[in-house]
């Protein structure tokens, strides 16, 4: 390993632990947060989509700067997020009651469709191993579903949306149609 890799590792899990320890300062430190579940929520959640989001686009600016070999820690990073997201529902919120969990998953649109975005980041986790990369490699396309799915899931969650929170679907619908063009032009270089 060189120096340089060392370094921009260092700084991609120093930038991704920002978040929780920022969290647990809030939670535990400052002691300013009025409702903590709702609070890990929306830092969870929000580090989970940015991580997630973040391991996406590293395919699309791979020309200018290429961290395409660090996409693979970032997406298990973000999967660290969307874990901590999920067990925050089960454990601090539904106090593992599982009538309740499954109650809410069914009841609330948005709940299901983030569980359906876990499991899938889950299933990438799982597969992100060199072997099992190998074999499940194109499924993988399947986190632009799951991105989708999160997105839908946080604006539905939101009752009302934020600039940001604009500006994040406004990227989401740059980089869909970023992905549907190379989608394109690839089919079209094969046709050639």
């Amino acid at each position: 390993f060189n120096k340089v890799y060392i370094m921009i590792r260092f700084s991609i899990y120093l930038i991704a632990f920002l978040p929780i320890v920022y969290l647990l300062l809030r939670l535990f430190i400052f002691d300013d947060v009025s409702d903590p579940i709702k609070y890990i929520y929306t830092i969870t959640g929000a580090s989970a989509t940015v991580i997630v989001f973040i391991s996406i686009t590293l395919s699309m600016i791979k020309d200018k700067i290429n961290l395409i070999k660090y996409r693979k820690e970032i997406g298990l990073l973000g999967f660290f997020y969307a874990l901590l997201h999920l067990l925050n529902f089960i454990v601090l919120d539904a106090l593992f009651d599982f009538s309740f969990i499954i109650k809410e998953t069914v009841d609330k649109p948005f709940i299901y469709l983030g569980m359906i975005a876990f499991f899938i980041v889950l299933f990438m986790a799982i597969t992100s191993t060199k072997t099992l990369f190998r074999k499940y490699n194109k499924y993988h396309k399947f986190v632009y579903l799951s991105l989708v799915l999160i997105t839908i899931h946080w604006i539905m969650a939101q009752k009302a949306l934020s600039v940001i929170q604009y500006i994040y679907i406004t990227f989401i619908i740059i980089i869909a149609y970023y992905k549907l063009q190379q989608q394109k032009s690839a089919i079209l270089q094969l046709n050639k």
